[in-house]
Order: C-alpha cells, then structure tokens, then sequence
C-alpha cells in the first residue's frame, strides 16, 4: 500500500520532523548567532573607540580644569574665600558637560569632596561612596603616579573618565561620564541591524528548505519504506520521545530495536549454553558440530540425600533447586568457570575453556569451597529460622520433615586432564560437553565426599597443579581408591583452605596422614592409635575398615570400591 506523502509523518503520536527542516533551522540559526556576534563584536569595538575619544576630550577639559584650580588657589590664598573659588572651579567645568550625566570633582585623599559638578542636578548632593576607586587612586599616589583613567560608581549608575592630582589644594580633580550615557547610541545600531539581519535571513529560509530537501532525497524514501514496513507488520510502537524527533533518528531507533532483539536473543541462548559457546557464535554467526581434545579441570557438585529430599518437598524441590543453584552458579562465574550441564541435582562445571590458565585447578578449588560455604549458609538461615519458630511453639512433624529436606547439603569432586569438549549431536539439534576419563573420575570423587564424610575431594592432578601457583591449600591425602571399572588405585586429596581452617585442624590432619602411612604399611595397630588420636571424622571410616584385625596377606594399601 502506497504511503501517503505529508510533510511531517508520524509514528504513533510522535511527529517525526524531516530532517531537512532541522539542518535549515540549525543553519539559519548558526547564521544569525554569527551575524549577531559579528556586529556584536564591531559595536564593541566601535563603543571602545567612543570611549578612547571620550577620555580624550575629557583629559582635554580635565586640563582646562586643572589650570583654572591653580588660578583660584592663588586667589583664594589672597582672598581667604575657599567657598568662592569652589563655586568658580564648579561652574567652569559645567560650561563644558555635553552629556546628561557628566560629572567633574575634586577629591581630597580621604575621600572628601571638595566641590562637585554634575549635569543632573538631582546628583548634587551626591557623596563620595566608592572606597575602591578612592583606595586605587591612593595606591596610585602612593606610586607617585599622579594622572591617569579611573572608574567609579554611584547610585546613577558605572563612571568612568580621568584624573590628575593638584598639589595646590591636595586633592584629585576628577572628569567623568556615566558609561551607559555613550552606550545608547550603540545599543540603537545593534538593533538596526539586528532587524536587517533577521529580514534577511527570513527571506533565504525558503531556499534552503527547498535545497535541503533535494539533498536528503534518498533518506526521504528509506523512511517512507520503513513507515510502510511497520504499517504492514503490525509493530509495536517505537518510543522516541526522548530523542530528537527526526526521520534519521527513527533510523537509528529501528536499528535499536533490532540490536535489542538480538541481545534479547543472546542472553537467552547464554542462559541455556555455556558463555565460550555464545562468545564463538556471536563472533562467527555459526556453530558447528566441532570440537578438541584439550586440558581442562573438571568440578562435580552434587547435593546429598536428594531421593529423600524429593520425596518430601514434592514440586517445592524445584525452588528450593533454584536458590540453591542461583547461588551455586554465581560461584561457578565468578571464578571464569562455565557450567557444562545441570543434570538434577548435580552440576558439572569446567574451567580452562576461554584460554590456557594455568590457576584452572586452583579457581576450581576455590569454587568448590564457595559451594560448599553458600550451602552452609543456606542451612544456617534456616536453622535460625527454626530456632524463631521455636520460641513460640514446637514443628509439627511435617514441618519436622520439611526442615530437614531442605537443609542441603553436597559433596564436591575435582579432577582434571585432557578430555572432549566440543559440540556433539547433529544439524537439528547439539549440544555442548565434555567428555572423558577425568569427567567420570570428577562425579566418583564427588560420590566418595560421602563415604569419608568430607565436603571437596581432589585428585592428584588437581593437587599438584594448585601446588604450582598458591600455597593457600594443604593437600592432605585421604586414601587410595581402585573405583569400579579401574585396575589401578588412585591417590585422592582433600584440600584444607588455610585462610579458613580453625585453630589446630591442620594438626589433626598431620596426625590422620602418619596414621594412614603405617594403614598403607600394614600396620594396621599403629594405624589405628593415630586415627584414635587425631579426632577428624574421616578417621572413623579407616577405624571401622580396620577393626581390630591386623592387615590381611597381601596388603597393597588401595581400598577396592564395589559401587561407583
């Protein structure tokens, strides 16, 4: 459908002004602040000149004055008649006043006038009141500078004129004019030509227009067709309010709103695939079933007792899943970690993926001990709140089970090493992972936190990697484990964060590991005194294994585990 031609479109309720007009009204307007400045200016220039010529015919007369004070002073001296002489001298320097406001004094230093003459008799009985003008005219004095220009004011208005010193009757003989007195012949010239230039300019404004207009064809008709294209999809209104009101500018705000879109698009894709996978895709426009053997540190996370927690909440486990991972996820990210896959209640979270970095294991670590203080926190809020609803009455025994459900609790694995990680899947649908052998060792790792009953357990990998770059953790060695699948046992870790273990923890640990030697060495009786003695938790799980029995024929030191 053709689209009627106006000259000013609209969309929705807002006008939009060619923008044609606005470079003309811009363009006229520049012109008439140029004129207006440049005859500004010449005034001032010309007002400057006045006033030179002024204070030249008024050192002319202020001469004139200077000489008729000195004949009075020798009359006076005769005479005895001060107040004769002082009328002479004011009457003779009126005789020369072409202005309604000038002026002529004669000023002792300290301010005092001796006689005075003004065109307006209205200012006859004026006062001396400017102690700047009187302190400069001192300071001059002072400099032995006895002549010169000098401003004042008075309650008519800014002087400004000449002085001289006369020895005679010590004082400063003074002729001024008020400053607005020589301005207004000029202000009425700038009006004069402000009024030409106004005339002016008004009679090019259509030419211009018309100029304008030709020139800016082309975005004339790109406008014309995205009026057209909204008219035909039905959009949304597009709010310009705040921006200026012509066609380029809805130029730009279509392309916003194609820009808004996109970020919309990609902040959803982010919230479903990893942020490396976003960053390739918006900077290639493609994503290809691809991908690398590379070395990566794997983290596993996965809350305990989850069957029964499920069990009790019913669909209530979803949000108490959302808090938990809220937070659990912010860890993730904030140690440029990317989340692989949330399976349930378990995470798998990646690090390396963005570059090489060689403090991957250690961010890794440190993300695990941030999931495990987050889900500690969680539990102390609600404990508290339990102990609030306490003080009034007993849980029943649903809100009984209900508080335990929700007092969550994981376990946290973490290997590393070469593994997959790419795309796999096919041109209708894929996905991002990883895969490999230290993947599956990260969730078995994750899976032991809950037989030797402590929160991170780490391989040796992953301890000697951290070794290279921090010394914040103590790796203690917890056991060596053959899982199911495997012939060879593996050395696994816990590692104790030294910013945050209490008072003699690492000492206990000192005193599990001499116990876990003499467990490696078949010395089981000896094992178990230290395992006695050093009070941790995991010590229980070796104290039970142990028994009382001495180490069976054969002993290798690895503990075979019968389920993953």
């Amino acid at each position: 459908m053709p689209v009627r031609r106006t000259i000013f479109q609209r969309v929705g309720a807002t006008p939009v002004i060619p923008i044609s007009v606005k470079i003309s009204a811009i363009f006229i307007t520049l012109i008439l602040l140029s004129n207006f400045m440049t005859n500004f200016m010449s005034l001032q220039l010309l007002q400057r000149q006045i006033i030179n010529l002024t204070n030249t015919i008024l050192v002319d007369q202020l001469k004139e004055l200077y000489t008729n004070a000195g004949n009075q002073y020798q009359l006076a001296s005769f005479s005895n008649d001060t107040e004769a002489a002082y009328k002479v001298l004011s009457s003779t320097a009126a005789k020369n006043f072409t202005l309604p406001n000038s002026v002529a004094l004669g000023i002792d230093r300290s301010g005092h006038i001796l006689f005075s003459a003004w065109a307006d008799p209205a200012m006859s009985g004026t006062q001396w009141k400017d102690p700047v003008a009187l302190g400069l005219l001192n300071e001059n004095y002072n400099k032995h500078l006895f002549e010169g220009s000098i401003q004042f004011t008075t309650p008519a208005g800014e002087y400004f004129g000449v002085y001289k010193y006369q020895s005679d009757w010590q004082c400063f003989l003074i002729r001024a004019e008020l400053r607005k007195d020589t301005q207004k012949d000029t202000y009425r010239v700038l009006g004069i030509i402000s009024l030409v230039i106004v005339v002016l300019t008004a009679a090019f404004l259509l030419i211009g227009m018309l100029v304008f207009q030709k020139l800016f064809e082309s975005i004339r008709k790109i406008s014309e067709s995205l009026y057209a294209m909204q008219a035909a999809a039905q959009l949304s209104v597009i709010d310009i309010s705040k921006a200026p009101n012509d066609d380029i500018t809805y130029l730009a705000a279509s392309f916003n709103t194609l820009a808004s879109t996109i970020n919309n698009l990609l902040r959803i894709f982010q919230k479903f695939v990893s942020k490396d996978v976003v960053a390739k895709a918006y900077a290639e426009h493609n994503i290809a079933l691809e991908g690398s053997q590379r070395e990566l540190t794997v983290l596993f996370s996965d809350i305990k007792s989850f069957t029964y927690r499920t069990e009790t909440l019913g669909n209530e486990i979803i949000d108490v899943l959302n808090v938990h991972y809220n937070k659990v996820i912010h860890c993730v990210h904030e140690e440029d970690g990317v989340v692989g896959s949330i399976i349930g209640d378990a995470i798998l979270a990646i690090f390396g993926t963005q570059n090489a970095d060689a403090k991957k294991s250690c961010r890794a670590i440190e993300t695990a001990w941030k999931i495990t203080n987050v889900t500690a926190e969680l539990r102390r809020k609600m404990i508290e709140r339990r102990a609030e609803i306490e003080q009034t009455r007993r849980l029943t025994e649903a809100e009984e089970r209900v508080f335990k459900a929700v007092l969550l609790d994981v376990g946290v694995g973490v290997d590393g090493g070469i593994v997959f990680y790419g795309n796999i899947g096919s041109d209708e649908h894929m996905a991002n992972t990883v895969i490999g052998d230290n993947v599956n060792s990260a969730s078995r790792l994750e899976g032991l936190t809950r037989i030797y009953h402590l929160p991170v357990i780490v391989s040796a990998y992953i301890r000697d990697e951290t070794q290279a770059v921090s010394s914040r953790y103590h790796f203690y060695e917890i056991d060596t484990v053959q899982v199911k699948g495997k012939t060879e046992g593996k050395h696994i870790y816990f590692p104790l964060d030294s910013e945050q273990s209490g008072d003699g923890e690492e000492h206990k640990y000192e005193i599990f590991e001499n116990g876990l030697q003499s467990y490696y060495q078949g010395k089981w009786k000896a094992a178990h005194e230290f395992f006695e003695s050093c009070g941790l938790e995991v010590a229980q799980v070796f104290l039970e294994r142990i028994g009382t029995d001495e180490a069976p024929e054969n002993w290798s030191g690895i503990w075979t585990m019968t389920t993953k």
